[in-house]
């Protein structure tokens, strides 16, 4: 049996285009204004350089790619890939002026993109949302070359007292700031989704059954977030 996201994926898409236009202040608001800093430790720990190509799954509104654009230029490129055409356009307009940088509409479970053909994949608070883990990181380990990085940021239920209270805190407010900004079920889904996702050592144990070696994981802010890396086999 599939460890995987429960929900159907046409009903997380729907959420996610309905969401689109409120979706970066509520992620600011709701991560207590850490979300940059955690997307910040996301794009270093991709390793990439002036010249690379990276690939950002389940881009949303495309944040984490323009900070990956930013690492590879000059001469560098990437793709952002998302199945929500709502968010889609965010990105699309946001970074319309952004020369190699592009946004294409895909399935992170069968990647439109070639064997090998970028040096990182990233994946920032989507990988909870797919309905297969191991497929999600067996196409990112596929669409990066041997060497390449492969990076997962996602919220994670901390184990730490101080931390399982902060966890309680999101529990509550996160469904009620989501009702106050008109996506009350929206936010709920939120919450259900980090309650039902594997624990970290889970999740570096799924990279590595998928191919990816060197797998390490680190808590951020009391453990309420996770950074996972690890790299394809040469």
């Amino acid at each position: 049996m599939s460890e995987g996201n429960r929900v159907a994926p046409e009903r997380i898409r729907e959420m996610f285009d309905t969401i689109s236009g409120v979706y970066d202040p509520m992620n600011t608001l709701i991560s207590g204004f850490q979300e940059p800093r955690w997307r910040r430790r996301a794009i270093r720990a991709a390793a990439l350089g002036p010249g690379m190509r990276a690939l950002d799954v389940a881009t949303g509104t495309g944040k984490v790619a323009h900070g990956l654009w930013r690492a590879v230029r000059p001469g560098g490129s990437v793709t952002g890939i998302d199945f929500a055409e709502g968010m889609l356009a965010v990105a699309r307009k946001r970074y319309a002026d952004t020369p190699d940088l592009e946004f294409v509409l895909g399935d992170a479970l069968a990647l439109p993109v070639d064997d090998e053909s970028f040096d990182a994949a990233t994946i920032a608070f989507g990988m909870r949302n797919l309905a297969d883990y191991h497929q999600g990181f067996a196409e990112m380990r596929r669409a990066v070359r041997p060497g390449g990085r492969v990076v997962c940021l996602e919220i994670a239920r901390p184990s730490s007292r101080v931390a399982r209270a902060a966890q309680a805190w999101f529990d509550r407010i996160v469904p009620f700031i989501g009702r106050v900004a008109g996506q009350g079920s929206a936010y709920g889904y939120l919450v259900s989704s980090t309650q039902d996702y594997p624990d970290p050592e889970r999740i570096a144990g799924i990279m590595r059954e998928v191919g990816l070696e060197d797998v390490r994981w680190e808590p951020l802010t009391l453990g309420i977030v996770t950074l996972h890396a690890g790299r394809r086999r040469g």
